[in-house]
C-alpha cells in the first residue's frame, strides 16, 4: 500500500520501530506508548496465541514514521468492552463467519484516546483508508474509544458510529479532597466520609507507590490480587506477572500502585496508569474482604493523587453506576464499525440508530442523578 511519497507497512511486532519515533506520535498517552504495547506483545498477552494478532498499520515517508494505528486481527470478542457478541451470533445463525475481524483498540483497556496516531489529518485519513482496505480480508473493521475528531473522520470514511457511556472524574482545580467533597450534595458527601471512616477504623493502612517506589515484591503481590479476582469470578486472567513487571521496568513514571495492608500484611491493591492529562483506573484485586475497601483503594486514593499532582481527569473504566455517587460524571463514548456484508451492515446501522436513542435517554437520566450540589 503506498504512493511515491508515502508507504504503508503492516507490522506484527513493534520490535523494529524506534520507541522515540513511535512515542512522538502518542501525545503522551501512556497506553499508546511503544513500551506499553510492546509489553503486551512480548509477554504473550496480546498475541496470535491469545487471539490478538498484531497487524499494526505504520505510515512512512523518507524513512520517517508519519503515522501508526494499533490494529489486531481478532478471533473472538473478549477484552474489548464494546460488545458485539450478538452480531457474531447473528452471523453464525446465518451460516457466515464473523471472525476473524479487524480491531483498533488498546487490548483489555477501555481507555479513550487516539487510534490513528498521526501528525496530520492527511496521514490519519491514509491510515483509515488502509484499515478499510485490509478489512476486505476479514468480516469487519472496528475502532474503539477514538477521539471525537477521529470519530468524525471515521464516519466520513463510511464507518458507523456507536455510542456508549463511561464515568469520569474531573478535577475542578481542587486543592484538597475536602474541597472536592464540599462540591457534592450533602447525602453523597456524608456517605463518602462514612465509607472512609469505616475503612480507617478497621486498622487498614494505605500506601500509594509511584515510579521507582514500586518494587518486585509489590508487583508480585498485585499480580496475585489481580489473578485471584479473575479466578473468584471463574474467569481466566488476560494479563500476566511478566507483563506488569515489564511496565514497571520500562515506564515506571506512568505507574501508580495502591496497596492496602492490615496488621502489616497486604490484603488488596489497585493499579492505575497515569500521564499529565489523565489517570486511568485499571485493575483491582484482594485476598481478603474488608467492607468499603474497594472504594477507598480504587477511587478515593486515585482522586487524592489527581488532586496532589494536578491531573485533570480520572477515567474510572467501563460501566459502574456506583461511581456516580462518588463524584464521577457520565460521559458519552464512541466506537466506529464497518461490516463487509451489505445486508448485515444495513441491519446493524438500523440497530445503532435505536441504540443511540436509548443511550441519550440513559445519559439524561444519569445527569438528573448528578452527585453535585445544584448550585455547584
Amino acid at each position: 500500500m503506498g504512493d511515491d511519497a508515502f508507504s504503508i507497512r503492516i507490522l506484527e511486532t513493534l520490535s523494529g520501530v524506534q520507541p522515540s519515533q513511535w512515542n512522538a506520535l502518542s501525545d503522551g498517552h501512556p497506553f499508546l506508548r511503544h513500551e506499553f504495547l510492546h509489553a503486551l506483545h512480548e509477554s504473550g498477552c496480546a498475541s496470535e496465541r491469545t487471539g490478538w494478532l498484531p497487524q499494526y498499520l505504520s505510515l512512512w515517508r523518507d524513512g520517517c514514521l508519519e503515522g501508526a494505528m494499533p490494529l489486531y486481527l481478532k478471533s473472538h470478542s473478549r477484552g474489548e468492552y464494546v460488545f458485539d457478541w450478538a452480531w457474531a451470533d447473528a452471523y453464525h445463525r446465518h451460516g457466515l463467519e464473523y471472525y476473524p475481524k479487524l480491531l483498533s483498540a488498546i487490548p483489555f483497556s477501555p481507555v479513550c484516546g487516539s487510534r490513528m496516531l498521526a501528525k496530520t489529518r492527511e496521514a490519519r485519513m491514509r491510515l483509515v483508508a488502509a484499515a478499510l482496505e485490509l478489512g476486505e480480508q476479514a468480516s469487519s473493521v472496528h475502532v474503539l474509544f477514538p477521539t471525537d475528531t477521529e470519530a468524525t473522520d471515521l464516519s466520513a470514511s463510511g464507518m458507523m458510529l456507536r455510542r456508549g457511556v463511561q464515568f469520569h472524574w474531573k478535577n475542578e482545580g481542587y486543592a484538597t479532597f475536602e474541597d472536592f467533597l464540599i462540591r457534592l450534595s450533602h447525602d453523597k458527601r456524608k456517605k463518602i466520609r462514612q465509607e472512609r471512616r469505616k475503612v480507617n477504623e478497621t486498622g487498614i493502612r494505605i500506601q500509594r507507590l509511584a515510579g521507582q517506589d514500586i518494587h518486585e515484591e509489590h508487583w508480585a503481590f498485585f499480580s496475585r490480587c489481580y489473578t485471584n479476582t479473575y479466578h473468584a469470578h471463574h474467569a481466566t486472567p488476560y494479563l500476566t506477572k511478566d507483563f506488569f513487571e515489564r511496565l514497571g521496568q520500562t515506564m515506571p513514571e506512568n505507574m501508580l500502585l495502591v496497596i492496602a495492608s492490615l496488621d502489616n500484611k497486604p490484603v488488596a491493591s489497585a493499579l492505575n496508569v497515569f500521564g499529565e492529562k489523565a489517570l486511568y483506573g485499571r485493575y483491582w484485586g484482594c485476598i481478603g474482604y474488608v467492607p468499603n475497601l474497594h472504594f477507598e483503594v480504587c477511587y478515593y486514593q486515585a482522586i487524592e493523587f489527581c488532586i496532589e499532582r494536578g491531573i485533570p481527569l480520572f477515567e474510572g473504566g467501563a460501566q459502574g453506576e456506583h461511581k456516580l455517587a462518588r463524584g464521577f460524571a457520565p460521559v458519552q463514548t464512541c466506537s466506529a464499525h464497518w461490516l463487509k456484508h451489505p445486508a448485515f451492515a444495513d441491519a446493524i446501522e438500523k440497530f445503532l440508530e435505536r441504540e443511540s436513542a436509548g443511550v441519550e435517554t440513559y445519559l439524561d437520566e444519569l445527569n438528573e442523578r448528578a452527585p453535585f450540589k445544584k448550585d455547584a
